[in-house]
């Protein structure tokens, strides 16, 4: 049955369908307290606007566009990204398509994108710029391998498209058109197709798509680059070789993290013909080697220049996303007979599937019997109901993206602010229709004399003129927790016009 669904794209593609729409399903049936990014979703789906921060914007464009057709839930959050992962894998299927000329091959492409543990788990568990990425880098993908095929119009404009897009879905997209220029440099035919009138037309899509967030960028770029600058920051450690060092070793075990599992799951399934097939190649797989290793040599140039000792697999996404086509493709070009290894292959791929459900969902249930618990552990419904039995909020404070995010799923129809964002000094304050609910994380007890509200949050407050009255602390167990595992939040409640 497996070998009959995976030989075209359109029939592997109904068994994606499915798989996601089981992702859905375990998500919704899990507790909903958010992941950290899920919740700045939420939070920032209340607000349309050119930036939002250290990301770009075209995940919370999509986003604020859902929850203003169906207001903020669950499924708002989850359902569009499991679209989002399912278009990453049906425009993959297709760029493998264009590269594999056959239907078989390219549907096992498809699915064999599971076997990148940066595309199948981390990405369904907590990700969601990122997910942007991987869907406009399929996208790409498909738009560049089908205009070096097929010159068409509308091929060009699905390559603007698919740049725009990823150019507003993470930064470090931008290594990606560059890098596959360079590829199709040596290649005479190819070369032609850079230069050729239907490239402004390209050029002119992704230059709309990108224009209001570029605008915007001009006069926020220090604010937009802080965050990716404190991650890749070396500490203390002074410049110099052993710093360039350290980095370029985070680089290696980067790209070894990243490429290890489907190397490894393509080497048992093909075993000799895998190793025969190294020294294989023709005009797809040798233009496919040029993008990727010009993609990591400008990564290294940025770990260079910027002194940076971190780098994380997730960055290496848009690069290495092409490495199941690539193999393929190489064993194509060895003239090996693949049916055997794609025997072997088929059935290794639900089994992935099966795991990555099984695991996201023992992470959250299982959380009890190692004390190590997931955000969707934390019992924020409860909490809410708790703070909440006196009074229903007009307004809520929270002293962060995650808090406030999961404050904006349980009062759907409350705004809810956080210090200096959507703008300094928490201007909607002096307009609440009444009480205002003031929300941070806590200690684990449940004691009013406990209840510190942290320095940075209650400074903004201060600034913005609003001063404790009913401060408190509430503190409950874990979703699917030990005993004693509790999780707290420190809130107060404010009237308006009391300073």
């Amino acid at each position: 049955m497996l070998e009959r669904a995976t030989r075209t794209i359109k029939t592997a593609g109904l068994l994606l369908a499915a798989y996601f729409v089981l992702n859905i399903v375990l998500r919704i049936a899990l507790p909903h307290s958010l992941e950290l990014d899920e919740a700045e979703q939420s939070f920032f789906s209340q607000y349309l606007l050119a930036g939002y921060g250290p990301q770009p914007p075209f995940y919370n464009w999509m986003q604020y566009a859902v929850v203003s057709v169906t207001g903020m839930s669950i499924g708002a959050l989850i359902v569009p990204k499991n679209i989002l992962l399912f278009l990453c894998y049906l425009f993959y299927g297709l760029a493998g398509r264009e590269v594999l000329k056959d239907q078989a091959l390219a549907a096992i492409g498809m699915l064999a994108l599971i076997t990148l543990p940066q595309v199948s788990f981390m990405a369904q568990q907590d990700l969601t710029h990122t997910t942007a990425l991987l869907f406009a880098s399929a996208l790409f993908l498909y738009g560049f391998f089908r205009t070096l095929d097929r010159p068409a119009i509308g091929s060009y404009l699905l390559l603007g498209l698919a740049t725009g897009i990823g150019l507003i879905s993470k930064y470090n997209f931008a290594l990606m058109p560059a890098a596959a220029l360079i590829a199709i440099l040596p290649d005479a035919e190819w070369r032609r197709r850079a230069i050729d009138w239907r490239m402004l037309a390209a050029i002119a899509v992704a230059l709309v798509i990108i224009l209001p967030h570029a605008i915007w960028l001009r006069d926020n770029l220090a604010f937009a680059s802080s965050d990716t600058l404190v991650k890749m920051a070396a500490g203390n450690e002074p410049a110099g070789i052993a710093r360039a060092g350290k980095g370029l070793i985070a680089f290696v075990v980067a790209i070894i993290a990243f490429a290890a599992l489907p190397v490894a799951i393509f080497a048992a399934a093909f075993r000799r013909d895998f190793v025969r097939a190294v020294s294989a190649g023709n005009r797809w797989t040798r233009m496919i080697e040029r993008m990727m290793l010009a993609s990591l040599a400008g990564i290294v140039l940025i770990v260079l220049f910027t002194g940076s000792t971190t780098v994380r697999e997730r960055w290496l996404d848009p690069f290495l996303l092409v490495l199941p086509i690539y193999f393929l493709a190489k064993m194509q070009a060895a003239g090996i007979d693949l049916s055997a290894g794609l025997r072997r292959l088929r059935p290794v791929l639900p089994v992935l599937m099966a795991c990555v459900l099984i695991a996201l969902g023992l992470r959250v249930v299982g959380a009890g019997l190692f004390g190590v618990y997931a955000r969707p552990n934390v019992p924020m419904a409860g909490l809410s109901r708790e703070m909440t039995r006196q009074a229903e909020p007009a307004l809520v404070i929270a002293s962060d993206t995650y808090i406030g995010g999961n404050m904006r799923l349980q009062f759907p129809d409350v705004p809810v602010i956080i210090p200096d964002f959507p703008a300094p000094g928490i201007p909607a304050y002096a307009e609440a229709k009444g009480p205002v609910l003031v929300v941070w994380r806590g200690k684990k007890t449940a004691t009013a004399a406990d209840a510190v509200m942290p320095e940075r949050f209650s400074s903004a407050l201060a600034t913005a003129g609003i001063a404790s009255q009913e401060i408190g602390s509430l503190s409950l167990p874990y979703y699917f927790g030990r005993q004693g595992d509790n999780f707290a939040l420190g809130y107060d409640w404010v009237q308006p016009g009391t300073r």
